[in-house]
């Protein structure tokens, strides 16, 4: 993490006061350790449309999004005014109402595997109810996921998130990785750890395996390590593949639906899971992610067969958005999500462009509405052992500077774009990337 001097452009001085406050009775000042890993740990009293405000009255242009959720923006009027009339009549229920299966309609019209859709509040707990029903459904407990995947914090499958290099081990057979000490070590014993991107990977660690496996679950597209996208043909091999040896496909769209396309990734490259986990954008910003899947497996829920349950699913609040939400996205057709693509590929022509002009070594990877930079040599990465090469320090000193110039990121290189950001905040954030991009002491620590 950079230092704050006193000599920065920008004033946070109340951010660091508040921060200060926050340490002695949240943990670290933070409600999730990420957060302090920006530049600058900043307090936000605000935000409309594609900008926020901090404490100290600073504006930028916010390309973080809340991590993701906030697919129509701050404050998108509609979303604001459902929240606080829903708000009037009660914040929440424990029982049944409209708005549930409604929004469950939405999400099944558009994202082809939903036949049936059960409710979370968030992306782990989606994880968490998708594997236990597809080790219901196929009978076998063994999980294979994807060195660099990210599937929620839960004991069960934070594995070889971001291993080291020197812990992945071999090839065509990785050594699962525990990622945070207090998991209990026997998580890794039902998880099976592969390299993403490699059919030859894949056919290994089924043919290691063989009639143990009960799901294959991944990002489809790798967007909590670089947003590393899929090669072609590759995700219609693995639902080949997961066929043939009877294990299931699970999707973890918590990032990539309603962002890529209406229907998620499983719309844009035409390749149908068993089962799909829905989050972050679902709700434009409020606490909710989904389970969807085929109705004979997601029906296990109401036989009994698998135990399921939650005070706040369904929750009348965050239903009020996701209402708002996917009838902006879904019924309204493709074209809001189309612009925002457009508009974000532009930027990431612009990291191009401005990285040639001035000889700096960058990649680029993603899709329009989510995509990260790597300060690299690399041209093409392809799976998460690529990413490994990537220069964090050089990273790190340009967010610092994009943070001084008025521009908001995730301190790991992704960018999110909403319906709410424009050509001109695209023009103007490319500007800013040349400037930094031109300057003699970019590549100096900064002091």
């Amino acid at each position: 993490m950079e230092t704050v001097t006193e000599s920065s452009s920008k004033s946070w001085t109340r951010s660091r006061e508040m921060l200060e406050r926050a340490r002695r009775s949240l943990v670290g000042g933070v409600s999730s350790p990420f957060r302090a890993k920006v530049p600058v740990p900043l307090y936000i009293e605000g935000g409309h449309g594609s900008r926020i405000v901090d404490a100290d009255g600073n504006s930028y242009i916010d390309y973080a999004l809340a991590w993701g959720p906030l697919i129509l923006g701050h404050s998108h009027p509609a979303l604001s005014s459902a929240v606080a009339a829903r708000a009037r009549g009660s914040h929440t229920f424990g029982a049944q109402h409209e708005d549930e299966f409604i929004v469950a309609e939405y999400i099944q019209n558009a994202v082809p595997c939903a036949e049936r859709v059960a409710f979370t509040s968030s992306g782990t707990e989606a994880i968490q109810l998708a594997l236990r029903l597809a080790r219901a459904a196929s009978g076998k407990n063994r999980i294979m996921k994807f060195e660099g995947h990210y599937h929620g914090w839960a004991d069960s499958v934070l594995i070889s998130y971001h291993p080291t290099a020197a812990q992945v081990g071999p090839h065509d057979a990785p050594t699962p990785v525990l990622t945070s000490r207090g998991q209990v070590p026997n998580s890794i014993d039902n998880v099976v750890v592969s390299v993403w991107n490699s059919l030859s990977a894949l056919e290994t660690a089924f043919q290691r395996y063989s009639g143990e496996i009960a799901a294959v679950i991944m990002e489809p597209v790798l967007c909590n390590s670089g947003c590393l996208l899929p090669l072609p043909g590759y995700l219609e091999k693995v639902r080949e593949i997961t066929k043939a040896h009877g294990a299931l496909l699970i999707f973890d769209e918590v990032i990539t639906g309603f962002r890529l396309s209406p229907g998620g990734a499983q719309q844009f490259y035409g390749v149908k899971p068993d089962i799909a986990t829905l989050g972050k954008a679902i709700a434009g910003g409020a606490a909710l992610s989904a389970v969807a899947g085929s109705k004979e497996i997601m029906e296990m829920i109401m036989t009994g067969q698998v135990s399921f349950g939650g005070t706040f699913n369904g929750n009348p609040l965050a239903m009020a958005a996701a209402r708002v939400t996917l009838n902006e996205i879904t019924v309204k057709g493709s074209e809001p999500l189309a612009r925002v693509n457009r508009l974000g590929q532009q930027l990431m022509n612009a990291f191009r462009e401005s990285a040639r002009k001035h000889s700096v070594p960058l990649t680029v990877c993603g899709f329009g509405a989510a995509f990260a930079i790597h300060f690299t040599e690399h041209e093409e990465l392809l799976e998460y052992r690529d990413t490994l090469a990537d220069d964090r320090d050089q990273l790190q000193r340009f967010l610092y500077h994009m943070l001084e110039s008025g521009i908001y990121t995730l301190p790991d290189g992704r960018f999110y774009l909403s319906t709410a950001h424009t050509e001109d905040d695209i023009a103007e954030t490319s500007a800013v990337i040349d400037r930094i991009f031109g300057r003699q002491d970019f590549r100096k620590p900064h002091v």
